[in-house]
């Protein structure tokens, strides 16, 4: 992936995780990889505020079922079991991936919560009403043009309440910054690839505005957050 690129306009190429017909150690160890550049960008942030503020708005329940789409290992729940606790609520998580892989890996990350469970499917085949809040964390991106809104109005069909988005703030800081990071803590073919390209294939205002137009949702809201983040609340009508 080349250090320099244009980024007016979203990436349009796929990225190597887009492709299911690889897989294998490559796709396990960049799973691994991918929680130390989430830890690294404060990647569990966005979410956690998107969900705390559409917990509030549902009038602060004490029991909450989340359902993350795209989780990959799942790692960012982590900080959602540490909210739930201090907040005393009952918190049950289903984390949901296409690839085996990223089901294995967060089957073994969380082996010992009983609050977690995983489910590999995709979300266009999750039932209605499947969890009171679906969220989606750098997962969207993957998407544009109709296909996004296709796959957020799948999103907002599974939830009870409404989805949190998580995903990357398209920038040259945050580019570069994700640029050279993966290339200091991996070898890894898809985290040196799909790292720089997830920012190149993320958002700013504009693209947010484009997705709330096509959804036809005014009560749509996004915020920047750190570390070049955006947290996205579409609250279910």
């Amino acid at each position: 992936m080349s250090f320099f690129r244009p980024l007016s306009m979203r990436a349009q190429e796929e990225e190597l995780m887009d492709d299911f017909s690889l897989g294998g150690n490559d796709l396990s160890e960049a799973l691994k990889h991918l929680r130390r550049l989430n830890k690294l960008f404060a990647a569990p942030g966005p979410t956690l505020a998107g969900v705390d503020q559409l917990w509030k708005r549902i009038g602060s329940p004490g029991s909450l079922s989340i359902l993350d789409v795209g989780a990959g290992s799942g790692d960012i729940n982590r900080k959602l079991i540490r909210w739930s606790e201090r907040k005393g609520i009952r918190l049950t998580i289903t984390l949901v991936d296409l690839t085996e892989e990223a089901c294995e890996e967060a089957r073994r990350l969380f082996c010992r919560e009983p609050r977690v469970r995983v489910q590999r499917a995709d979300v266009r085949d999750l039932p209605e009403a499947s969890a009171d809040i679906v969220t989606g964390s750098q997962f969207v991106h993957h998407f544009d043009g109709e296909q996004l809104a296709e796959i957020v109005s799948h999103m907002l069909r599974a939830s009870i309440h409404g989805v949190v988005i998580n995903d990357i703030h398209r920038h040259r800081v945050s580019y570069t910054a994700v640029w050279l990071a993966t290339r200091l803590i991996s070898r890894n073919r898809y985290i040196r690839h799909d790292g720089p390209l997830s920012v190149a294939k993320g958002f700013n205002g504009s693209d947010w505005e484009e997705l709330k137009r096509r959804l036809d949702h005014e009560t749509m809201t996004y915020e920047w957050r750190p570390l070049f983040r955006y947290s996205v609340i579409i609250p279910k009508i």
